[in-house]
């Protein structure tokens, strides 16, 4: 049932079939213009590849927590990109207390210390979206969907504003561990950073893919996303199964602030609001509610950004990001692994 005051659109171009073609078109012409510059200027071409999948994969991390949140209780949990500057700055002590500092040798001992500062992080963002969870959003789950948007706009700002008292308005160092190797073929520089983001990643986003496919707290969260009062009749324990959603999101998020900290060497205490921004733009773009959908969102707004960075200028990245949202919206709101379901 349409909800009260809902405006349906008469114009010929919001029809599905029609806005399909409108959206492959577009993304037709854009990778004709792809294969152009690919042509004309390849070694620096794959180059800015590179360096676009590398973004792409932290976006990746990070709008995975954004599309599990939406699926299974329809909510854009605004404070996500908060989580995931946590996690950077959760890191940073943890690496000092573990002695692992900036021009170390990477042995397999400091591997194995850094994989420790890992889950460390990740528990620790986890309990702190799964407290969000319970302090704000809980209380709010019957409430007009209204309330608990605002709700999370409020814990956004409030996240942000404890990490600014927490370590101030400046840039701050993180340091450097992973050595300045570089391989070059034909041409392109490849360096174990770029590298080690991508493999990172993958693994991640192929854990949680096998976790939530094959395990019962996984086929649980699948069920309650379906339809939550038919899957707690069936026995499924409802505020369990979406704590362990927030949790399992917020791990991956903090997952992604390490990694950006290694990567870029620098954060900020609003690191998550453009972060956090583009890779909800990835999970718009990769379907809002698949975990799928937004790994590969993730992958091509990196690209896109890094594309822009490269041939056009990094001061219109964020207009031709946010374009995209936008036409994503407009031609494909479903994304584009999304499906459409009914109005629950």
């Amino acid at each position: 049932m349409a909800a009260v005051g809902t405006i349906r659109p008469s114009r010929a171009w919001a029809r599905p079939d029609i806005a399909n073609t409108i959206f492959l078109v577009l993304c037709a012409a854009v990778l004709v213009g792809l294969v152009v510059l690919a042509v004309s200027r390849p070694t620096f071409f794959f180059q800015i590849l590179v360096f676009g999948a590398a973004d792409g994969a932290i976006y990746a991390l990070v709008a995975i927590g954004y599309t599990m949140v939406y699926g299974i209780i329809e909510l854009i949990n605004f404070a996500h990109g908060d989580v995931f500057t946590l996690g950077a700055f959760f890191a940073l002590p943890l690496l000092g207390a573990l002695g692992l500092n900036e021009g170390g040798p990477l042995t397999i001992g400091a591997v194995l210390l850094l994989g420790l500062v890992f889950l460390l992080v990740m528990g620790l963002t986890g309990l702190v979206n799964v407290t969000i969870e319970r302090v704000a959003y809980r209380p709010l789950r019957n409430a007009p969907r209204l309330a608990p948007l605002i709700t999370a706009i409020g814990m956004s700002f409030l996240l942000e504003g404890l990490i600014y008292l927490w370590r101030g308005p400046s840039t701050v160092h993180f340091p450097d561990l992973l050595p300045g190797t570089r391989w070059v073929v034909g041409g392109v520089g490849i360096s174990l950073k770029d590298a080690s983001v991508v493999v990172v990643s993958v693994v991640l986003v192929s854990l949680l893919t096998l976790f939530v496919s094959r395990t019962r707290l996984g086929k649980a969260m699948r069920a309650t996303a379906q339809d939550r009062d038919a899957a707690q009749l069936m026995g499924i324990d409802i505020d369990r199964t979406i704590a362990a959603t927030f949790f399992i999101g917020a791990a991956l998020a903090g997952a992604g602030g390490i990694v950006w900290g290694l990567y870029f060497n620098n954060i900020r205490f609003d690191l998550g609001f453009q972060a956090g921004l583009i890779a909800f733009t990835a999970a718009v773009f990769g379907g809002i509610g698949n975990i799928q959908g937004a790994a590969i969102g993730g992958l091509v707004i990196g690209l896109i950004a890094a594309f822009s960075d490269g041939f056009v200028s990094p001061l219109w990245t964020p207009v031709v990001v946010f374009s995209i949202l936008i036409l994503v919206l407009v031609f494909r709101p479903t994304g584009i692994l999304g499906m459409r379901v009914p109005e629950k």
